[in-house]
């Protein structure tokens, strides 16, 4: 293996491939950092580029966008409450309040090492375990994907500000959303109303730009120059600076969700938003300060960032040793590896084992000069809070209405997009929380679509979940989340109740 990583690091070790990755994450963070644009959209505009180009730099440019705008749906996410990319959208429960406190800096620089660790750590996985990996995961069914979906759901419960009931119709609401359109199954249309734009369901750009983008503006229409702190007051962002202590203590959650975005990436059909979602709940549990997630924490960001910039090498594994894509950018990837003359599976490691090790050492090349970008920009990044909200507020729409009529080229989606984020204000006028919808919407037809799998499988039986180790694992999970909240929850209102009576005594 050493001889192979060696021959790879010489193949690589080139000023091709430095310019191609320098060139793709630059422009992967300018593309993720916009509303509506992802690292999906981002490779397939750069895919023509490729096709001329040697194999280890045409696919090391296209890595370059995926790691880049994986990690750039965090700037927007922390500075104007709306995740460039999906991945990204549990970054707005901390990022955003630290913005508002005149911390983006702060922010931003714990996102950006965050993601360096999630994403280095995933590439050396990659790089050592791939193949061992690979085969756990092969061995995934309908009924396991079912129960992480499951265990995925669970987490509704955590992050439902305190509101199971509104948070349980939320997650009601965004698989409502995920089921819209034809049936997988049996091809008949559902929820369409007699429309047949919607027979192809609703894009996830579309959900993301409404729920967040649009509603943010709408639930700012009211916005006062007069009384804005960042003209008021003259805030100085840039000296908000993360502290040692302040990264020491996250070092363990940055640690934990790696490990969680690794293994969540490395299982196909799921991705970097379920990591990122799971992660944060994990973190938000086990935390000293979890009383504090969701009010401008610092340790909820770096939970948030490493989980989903480690799925970005964990994907490559189903990748590259089954030919199975992990998400939305590996499926294109696997387009470009065969553009190339190469097509990803079992025989990949023994036809090209010099190029496949090149591209993995350039992957951890990646991650390494993502984090010397990030370092020389992300004070500018502060600075976007000192542009005057009428500006910005006016970019951020072009670009969402950008965003999403790219991604079909349908002035339908645009208006779709626009009605998606009127209802999204109404639900925060009546105290619901938008996360629990943006879960359902992401988990909701990796719940339907396996659950039938399943059913088919066991002859309609509902104890194939159960009788699977791994399904039972997830199962059990899912349960333990769910009482871990029951717990916390009973525990807090015991604790307020003594703190009331002990006033009462005093007094």
């Amino acid at each position: 293996m050493f001889e192979n990583i060696l021959t790879g690091l010489s193949m690589m070790a080139s000023l091709e491939s430095f310019v191609a990755i320098a060139v793709g994450l630059l422009a992967g963070i300018i593309i993720g950092a916009i509303p509506g644009l992802t690292a999906d959209i981002a490779i397939i505009l750069c895919l023509p580029l490729t096709y001329s180009m040697p194999p280890i730099p045409s696919m090391l440019l296209l890595l370059g966008l995926y790691c880049g705008g994986t990690y750039g749906g965090s700037i927007t996410a922390i500075l104007i409450n709306t995740p460039g990319t999906p991945s990204s959208a549990a970054t707005v429960l901390d990022g955003y309040p630290l913005t508002q406190k005149g911390k983006p800096l702060k922010a931003l620089t714990m996102a950006l090492y965050a993601s360096f660790i999630g994403g280095l750590f995933s590439a050396l996985v990659l790089l050592f375990a791939a193949p061992n990996i690979a085969k756990i995961t092969q061995i995934f069914g309908p009924p396991e994907y079912f129960c992480i979906a499951v265990f995925g759901l669970s987490i509704i419960s955590s992050i439902s500000n305190g509101n199971i009931i509104k948070g349980i119709m939320g997650g009601i609401i965004g698989i409502f959303i995920a089921v819209i359109g034809q049936d997988s199954v049996s091809g008949a249309i559902r929820f369409a109303f007699g429309n047949r734009k919607l027979a192809g369901g609703i894009p996830l750009i579309v959900t993301l730009v409404g729920l967040f983008a649009i509603a943010e503006l709408l639930s700012r229409s009211d916005y006062n120059p007069r009384t804005d702190p960042a003209r008021t007051q003259k805030l100085k962002l840039d000296r908000e600076k993360l502290s040692w202590p302040e990264f020491k203590r996250c070092i363990r959650t940055m640690l934990t969700s790696s490990v969680i975005g690794t293994i969540v990436g490395a299982t196909p059909g799921t991705g970097g938003g379920i990591a990122a979602f799971i992660s944060y709940d994990q973190a938000k549990k086990t935390s000293k300060y979890g009383d504090n997630f969701g009010h401008g924490e610092i340790e909820g960001i770096s939970a948030s960032e490493s989980a989903n910039n480690a799925t970005t090498g964990s994907t490559l594994i189903p990748l590259l040793t089954l030919g199975v894509p992990g998400d939305g950018c590996t499926a294109i990837l696997l387009g470009a590896f065969m553009l190339q003359g190469m097509v990803p599976g079992p025989a990949l490691f023994k036809d090209y084992p010099d190029v496949l090790y090149g591209i993995m050492v350039g992957l951890i090349v990646v991650n390494v000069l993502m984090l010397l970008i990030g370092r020389v920009f992300t004070p500018f990044y502060s600075n976007i809070t000192r542009i005057p909200y009428e500006l910005m507020s006016a970019m951020i729409i072009v670009y969402c209405v950008a965003g999403t009529y790219s991604s079909e080229a349908s002035t339908f989606h645009v208006l779709l997009a626009v009605c998606i984020g009127v209802f999204s204000f109404l639900l925060r006028k009546l105290g619901f929380s938008v996360v629990p919808i943006i879960l359902g919407v992401v988990l909701g037809d990796l719940v339907e679509t396996n659950f039938r799998n399943a059913m088919v499988m066991s002859d309609n039986s509902l104890s194939i979940f159960v009788t699977r180790p791994f399904s039972l694992l997830f199962l059990a999970l899912a349960a333990l989340s769910i009482g871990m909240f029951c717990y916390k929850s009973i525990k807090s209102k015991r604790q307020a109740a003594a703190k009331v009576i002990s006033e009462g005594e005093t007094t």
